[in-house]
């Protein structure tokens, strides 16, 4: 069975695609702070059936320092890591004028610094067990649009697209592909703060006069894990309902 990490796995759209990877197969390890009911019940859903597994692992993702012995412990309890979806992000709202540092600073360490270092051991471990691998970056088209108070999440996110692109060119050769997943605003928690103007401008902006749901963009990361994309790397998918058409 492949095991496949999931950062930021217990609640919205993280939950949606380790349920999603759970049910055809693979064995997901979902890190999150905490806990909580959405993710207990599909811990124990998915033991229940006779595909994948789903199992929760609390870890602090803004502890970077601690990142490499999570990975180590990780492999140790399941195995090779097969695939790695970075997930985990805070959504950092608001005019950067009067944004706190300290908000910014937080956004930066979890949606950006987190997952590089992350990715870095994590690779590591996929040399050393010489079969590949999959990563799957979570971006966003708000890193390529812009959209006003959002300029801190945008950045991070762009990183994300920049890691992707370049990380693909020196894990290519290891037979390990890096991809990119670029939601539209899909309807999560993290949207939650949109007022009601915000969310008729985004639906005006799709032709299909719609955002995209957590199952569209759970579709997208079970393809990019899958033997059918062995071929495709250093590519950003695009899921918004045509917003950005």
């Amino acid at each position: 069975m492949r095991n496949v990490i999931v950062t930021g796995g217990s609640r919205g759209l993280g939950l949606g695609i380790a349920r999603r990877l759970g049910g055809v197969g693979y064995r997901v390890i979902a890190i999150a702070r905490r806990q909580n009911d959405q993710l207990d019940a599909a811990v124990r859903e998915a033991g229940g059936g006779d595909q994948g597994s789903l199992h929760f692992w609390p870890f602090d993702l803004a502890m970077v320092e601690d990142i490499a012995n999570l990975v180590k412990a990780i492999r140790k309890e399941f195995g090779p890591i097969y695939g790695l979806v970075n997930n985990a992000a805070v959504g950092a709202s608001g005019i950067l004028a009067t944004m706190h540092e300290g908000q910014i600073e937080r956004a930066v360490r979890l949606n950006t610094l987190s997952p590089i270092v992350l990715t870095k051991y994590v690779m590591r471990a996929m040399m050393v067990d010489g079969g590949g691998g999959r990563i799957v970056n979570m971006s966003s088209i708000v890193s390529t649009t812009g959209f006003s108070g959002l300029s801190v999440y945008g950045a991070t996110k762009a990183s994300l697209t920049g890691l992707t692109r370049s990380l693909a060119r020196e894990a290519g050769p290891l037979g390990i592909t890096v991809n990119a997943v670029a939601p539209g605003f899909v309807d999560t928690e993290m949207t939650e703060g949109l007022d009601e103007v915000q969310r008729v401008q985004i639906l005006r902006r799709s032709p299909l006069r719609r955002l995209a749901e957590i199952d569209d963009i759970a579709n997208a990361v079970e393809f990019l894990l899958g033997d059918q994309a062995k071929n495709i790397t250093g590519t950003v998918l695009t899921v918004d309902a045509g917003s950005t058409a």
